[in-house]
């Protein structure tokens, strides 16, 4: 079966870094887009980046966030500089086969999320 594990979130005053790993197994992962979406207390589920072949980001993070893949690790990785107490949500990695969508409702496969907690 297809899992996606979240690991690195963690406690970070704003202004600070944290980089987010996201390991596939279960699926052939190459040919699938990779992507971030993160929920914050009380909000939706909303799209923050995703990657196949080349990158795409929500203007929101577009700047402070680097989405990356190592396809020969099954992994995909989010390296966010810049915190604001804004980007405190769960983050959750997802994969769906095809080209890359903001839409969280095309994305197949879902990990179980990691807190990002950005204190000022």
């Amino acid at each position: 079966q297809v899992q996606l594990v979240e690991s690195g979130g963690g406690l970070v005053q704003a202004g600070g870094s944290l980089k987010l790993s996201c390991a596939a197994s279960g699926l052939t992962f190459s040919p699938y887009t990779m992507g971030w979406f993160r929920q914050a207390p009380g909000k939706e589920r909303v799209f923050v980046a995703a990657m196949r072949r080349s990158p795409s980001y929500a203007d929101s993070v577009k700047g402070r966030f680097t989405i990356s893949r190592d396809n020969a690790k099954n992994t995909v990785y989010l390296q966010m500089y810049s915190l604001k107490p804004e980007d405190t949500a769960v983050y959750y990695c997802a994969a769906r086969l095809g080209p890359a969508s903001t839409n969280e409702g095309s994305y197949s496969y879902w990990g179980q999320g990691t807190q990002v907690t950005v204190s000022s």
